[in-house]
């Protein structure tokens, strides 16, 4: 009874004749409860959300491409400069050394052969003959190239790192024109010459 009386009543349509009466009229009516408005009111709020929160996600999803966009050109230009100083790196005849200057890579790559060839020489063990030998021959050899190729060279006799290694190379020389080339080399000297070794490390 409740549903009835609180029922929102349609205007009146003609709906058919009464039977056995040509000259009557049924009169209808539409009634539509109030729980069937709310529940299609609440229907279309519904609908209505779920279209905002759509709009909403597919907003937030594409904000954010013109950044990666950006972030993605900025990498590609930080690999290509990248890739640039290397080749360009690989045809520079000079390169820059720990202590900041300039030098000729044939002259850092010969005298850094020279430091490690001569370390390894001094620390090997005279009594192990074979491995002495080979060390002390290698030495020997990256000694002569280095200063059949840079003895003398204005471009690099008043650096640090060339003025050092030629207090060691002296040092070693003087040594054997003194004691013999199969003399074994003293503590004292040993100490001495690597520490030229250490010092030009530093400058190459």
């Amino acid at each position: 009874m409740a549903h009835v009386l609180a029922a929102k009543i349609c205007p009146p349509s003609i709906s058919k004749l009464l039977p056995g009466n040509k000259n009557r009229w049924r009169f209808g009516c539409h009634a539509v409860l109030p729980s069937q408005e709310v529940s299609s009111s609440c229907r279309r709020v519904m609908l209505c959300k779920s279209l905002v929160v759509a709009v909403l996600s597919l907003n937030c999803r594409l904000t954010p491409l013109p950044v990666l966009a950006e972030d993605k050109s900025n990498e590609e230009k930080e690999e290509e400069e990248g890739v640039v100083g290397a080749i360009k790196s690989l045809f520079d005849p000079n390169e820059k050394t720990r202590s900041g200057k300039v030098l000729p890579k044939a002259y850092l790559k010969s005298a850094r052969e020279v430091v490690k060839t001569l370390r390894e020489s001094l620390k090997e063990d005279p009594k192990d003959i074979a491995k002495f030998r080979r060390t002390a021959d290698a030495a020997k050899e990256s000694i002569r190239e280095y200063l059949s190729n840079w003895k003398g060279r204005e471009k690099v006799a008043s650096e640090e790192s060339y003025v050092v290694l030629e207090k060691a190379i002296r040092s070693l020389a003087s040594f054997y024109s003194k004691a013999g080339p199969s003399a074994p080399l003293p503590d004292e000297v040993k100490s001495e010459i690597l520490n030229h070794l250490n010092t030009a490390e530093e400058f190459l």
